[in-house]
């Protein structure tokens, strides 16, 4: 299961927290009013400047990491939670380079989404404008801190990071780079801040900032995310925990999908597109479903198989109906036997949480009932479920993949914090 990382208090009370949030959030309306209204070049100018920064701050940030990860080994945290919550030199490139990917996109603040006139005469045009100031709680991975503040200021927003006890070391390591190039761009530091402290009652204040806050973004394990949800008076824009499931098909090439198939589970097993159930079409079970399950314990994962798999590979140990319900976040993998498309569809609609589901097959009939037939926010043919993630689809980051139906789906980037208003251009109407 996710790991949810530590809420309790490390520093102070909750009422200097709900001090700490006020006048973090008064600060930030304010800047997100001035920053709505930059010019476009002004904060993509102040976001290569937070990109230079973060690389020039590398030391340091991986100084405060190499801090954060020794308490979380000392604290006994396994060696999942410990990738998702370490940084190294490539990673910090990867921020840096990310944040620079969202500085050259096309800005999404202003933009005419559409454009009428009415028989009286009355032009009206819809426009997209900022949300205004948006807080987001994540848990152990950092560079969430990097893509969050980059998109944020991208759209026009400001942003309050509250990231978990864990990483609070990295994350402050992070912001003060960041901040330190929009100080060098001249843009407001107050559009960018992070949370003190890693007290729980920051977060209630977070959650209860009804006229503070616009929306929140809580990122993380489903505990987390049902924490928010729950208590939360004001919007909540929720990345679900990512039940992901790779199906192969009977007309699958079995050579892309032994690779797709360990790309989707192994590459990295702590991030939300990794895929957490293979399911196998019966009717290639006999060819497909050994050379795969191979090749994946070759790559060190374990396995939670059905009792149609357990027919077949009777060595594997079964899998009960939890374990299909389960984030493994870890080398562990579901595996279940599906009478074809319709049978994995059913599989994914009972277990699945609508984040990320693919299919790997060369038949276009199956590829187009599998893409229409499930109703995740991503649906993948023929590829890994790791390419779920705002980077790859050439957003340069993302805040988290959206599984909710209101607002916005799937990775979270520049075009998805931003809201509409309308102008209307009239030249002397009266209503009659």
């Amino acid at each position: 299961m996710a790991v949810l990382v530590n809420l309790a208090s490390d520093v102070g009370p909750q009422a200097d927290a709900s001090g700490d949030f006020a006048s973090l959030a008064a600060a930030a309306r304010e800047a997100a009013r001035v920053v709505a209204r930059l010019p476009a070049e002004t904060r993509a100018t102040a976001l290569r400047a937070a990109a230079r920064a973060i690389r020039h701050a590398a030391p340091a940030i991986l100084a405060a990491n190499a801090a954060d990860l020794a308490a979380a080994r000392e604290a006994g945290q396994g060696s999942a939670f410990r990738d998702r919550l370490a940084l190294n030199p490539d990673r910090i490139e990867a921020m840096a380079a990310g944040i620079e990917t969202v500085a050259a996109l096309p800005d999404p603040v202003g933009r005419v989404l559409a454009e009428w006139t009415r028989p009286n005469g009355l032009r009206i045009r819809r426009v997209a404008q900022p949300l205004g100031v948006i807080g987001m709680i994540f848990e152990s991975r950092p560079n969430v801190a990097a893509d969050a503040a980059a998109i944020a200021l991208k759209s026009g927003n400001a942003i309050i990071l509250r990231g978990g006890s864990e990483s609070l070391g990295s994350v402050r390591a992070i912001h003060a780079a960041f901040v330190a190039g929009l100080a060098e761009a001249g843009v407001a530091e107050a559009a960018v801040q992070v949370a003190p402290t890693a007290d729980r009652g920051f977060v209630a204040a977070m959650l209860g900032g009804v006229g503070l806050i616009d929306l929140i973004i809580p990122r993380g394990g489903k505990s987390l995310v049902s924490r928010v949800q729950a208590e939360a008076r004001v919007p909540v824009l929720a990345h679900a925990e990512g039940l992901c499931h790779s199906f192969v098909h009977a007309s699958a090439d079995l050579a892309k999908a032994r690779a797709i198939v360990v790309n989707a589970k192994m590459r990295r097993t702590g991030i939300c597109g990794a895929t957490e159930t293979l399911l196998v079409d019966a009717a290639c079970a006999a060819t497909h479903l050994n050379p795969i399950l191979d090749d994946l314990g070759a790559a060190g994962c374990a396995f939670r198989v059905c009792p149609r798999t357990r027919a077949l590979r009777p060595d594997l140990p079964a899998a009960t109906e939890q374990d299909f319900a389960t984030e493994w976040l870890d080398s562990v993998l579901n595996v279940a036997i599906v009478d074809g498309v319709e049978g994995a569809i059913a599989h994914i609609r009972r277990f699945g949480s609508e984040h990320t589901d693919a299919i790997v097959a060369e038949d276009p009939g199956a590829i187009e009932t599998f893409l229409n037939g499930i109703d995740s926010a991503i649906v993948i043919a023929n590829a890994s479920t790791q390419f779920a993630d705002g980077g790859e689809f050439g957003f340069g980051g993302e805040i988290g993949i959206a599984t909710g139906r209101v607002h916005a789906r799937g990775p979270i980037g520049p075009d998805q914090l931003v809201t509409f208003r309308y102008h209307v251009i009239g030249t002397g109407q009266v209503r009659a």
